[in-house]
């Protein structure tokens, strides 16, 4: 990754979130002179690797254009050094190795009411809730998108935030399958898959009628 950009992820870790004026003052001290149009460049680049998004905005106290808070989102995180992976990929090794399908399937059930509760998606269309699910799943890194296909929707996730772990089990993948069809209340179809070697992985949702 480019370095000013990687030192802007670095910068919007140490603070959790700031704006345009902050992320200057910071890069300033770290490597010298640097402008706002320059800083904006680089943030518009990483806004479009979805590594950043500026939902908020900030009031100044003196004129001029309010101006956006930039933050993380999960898939940013994942750019930066951390042990998460490697932790979570041993926890799952072990949850199968010492408890039983049944009581794997527990806690994975367990695992995706509180994602659903957590996501806050109502009743609605069928459009409406995969908009919400789209929404949810791009927060956590998934770069999800849906179409309108013969008989029903296809959901796509070309990004999968546990894609090596998801190599060697397939647990997360079936947590996927379930927060799918909790929230929509169709139980999708899978028909591609990144770890077999698929461009996305995607899921046939059928009308419900």
């Amino acid at each position: 990754m480019q370095e000013t950009r990687k030192q802007i992820l670095e910068i919007l870790k140490e603070r959790g979130e700031a704006t345009v004026d902050d992320i200057v003052s910071d890069l300033t001290l770290r490597r010298g002179s640097i402008t706002a149009v320059t800083v904006r460049h680089h943030l518009a680049k990483l806004q479009d690797d979805m590594l950043i998004d500026s939902s908020q905005i900030k009031l100044r106290t003196t004129p001029g254009r309010p101006q956006y808070i930039y933050a993380l989102t999960m898939q940013g995180l994942s750019h930066l050094p951390n042990n998460y992976q490697h932790l979570a990929s041993n926890l799952i090794k072990q949850i199968n190795q010492k408890l039983s399908d049944s009581e794997v399937n527990v806690i994975i059930e367990g695992m995706v009411d509180s994602m659903v509760d957590e996501a806050q998606i109502g009743q609605g269309t069928m459009p409406e809730r995969l908009n919400a699910v789209i929404t949810y799943m791009n927060e956590h890194g998934y770069q999800s998108r849906w179409e309108v296909q013969d008989g029903g929707y296809i959901l796509h996730a070309s990004n999968c935030p546990y894609h090596d772990i998801a190599q060697e089990n397939d647990m997360l993948c079936k947590m996927d399958m379930r927060l799918i069809a909790k929230i929509l209340g169709v139980v999708p179809r899978m028909i591609s898959h990144v770890s077999s070697g698929g461009e996305t992985c995607s899921y046939f949702i059928p009308h419900n009628n």
